[in-house]
């Protein structure tokens, strides 16, 4: 067996080419507004805020783009979100994460107004995620199902595996599994015989941070392989999935780059669609 990928460039070009006809036909005074806050001048986060702005741009989106210095105040910092708060063509808040040190990560996220919470890291909307009620879903996650969508299988009754569990990624996809039926097992780094349970999943999710992790004898025949993972190794970006080996036993599998990662800012925008209300 050979797996099918799971082009996630395509979908998200799909994805924002759907915005882009519908924002196209707004009127002035109801284009979506998004504001980003990058803190400091960590590079990674630099890159990820140009394309955030890019791709705003492209479908239509209005976006401002706040770059303040590592060394701004906290009390500043919550200052501008409060603004941002009450600005009425804002829509949707971001502020790029990592902060730089000495900044309450917390405090930041939860200054954002609920209903102006683009990522979807406010306890608030955490809160609606697990209970099932309507929520910004983050945005990797939401790329995510939309990805698994895409290959037309059925999750209602399959069995999940979800490998690391941070709040960015593995909590959220997590619950949003459940919410379409899947039983869901989250795994971690103190997980005993990680690769018994993989190896019993439908559907793996993973996203533990580690370069390769995941190898071919740890996944089902005929499983779904999601690889949230984007590691550097040798100069080369690799994911947490052993591409080759995985790619041998299951079903459908993202490829690094090109899966997950182009899903994310599409998603971004799908949620500054869906604050402004049209």
């Amino acid at each position: 067996m050979t797996a099918s990928l799971i082009d996630g460039k395509k979908i998200a070009s799909e994805v924002k080419e759907r915005l882009k006809a519908k924002i196209s036909g707004l009127a002035a005074d109801e284009i979506p507004g998004l504001a980003v806050i990058l803190v400091g001048d960590d590079p990674a986060s630099s890159v990820y805020v140009g394309q955030k702005e890019k791709t705003a741009r492209e479908i239509g989106i209005n976006s401002r783009v706040y770059r303040l210095p590592a060394t701004t105040a906290q009390d500043d910092l919550l200052a501008l979100i409060g603004n941002l708060n009450e600005s009425p063509d804002v829509h949707g808040i971001l502020v790029q994460l990592p902060l730089p040190g000495g900044l309450d990560r917390d405090a930041v996220i939860t200054a954002i107004r609920p209903e102006k919470d683009v990522d979807g890291f406010h306890v608030v909307n955490v809160g609606k995620l697990w209970i099932g009620s309507d929520a910004v879903a983050p945005c990797t996650p939401k790329g995510i199902m939309a990805l698994l969508d895409s290959t037309g299988v059925e999750l209602k009754g399959k069995e999940a595996v979800v490998i690391g569990r941070s709040g960015i990624v593995g909590k959220p996809i997590a619950a949003m599994l459940l919410s379409r039926h899947c039983t869901v097992t989250i795994c971690h780094s103190r997980t005993r015989n990680l690769p018994d349970v993989a190896r019993r999943a439908d559907i793996v999710v993973a996203a533990i941070g580690m370069p390769n992790f995941v190898t071919g004898d740890m996944i089902k025949p005929g499983a779904i392989v999601i690889d949230v993972g984007i590691n550097r190794v040798d100069g080369r970006l690799v994911g947490d999935v052993e591409f080759e080996s995985v790619s041998a036993a299951a079903s459908w599998i993202t490829p690094v780059p090109g899966g997950v990662g182009p899903m994310t800012i599409a998603m971004l925008m799908q949620n500054t669609f869906q604050l402004a209300g049209i």
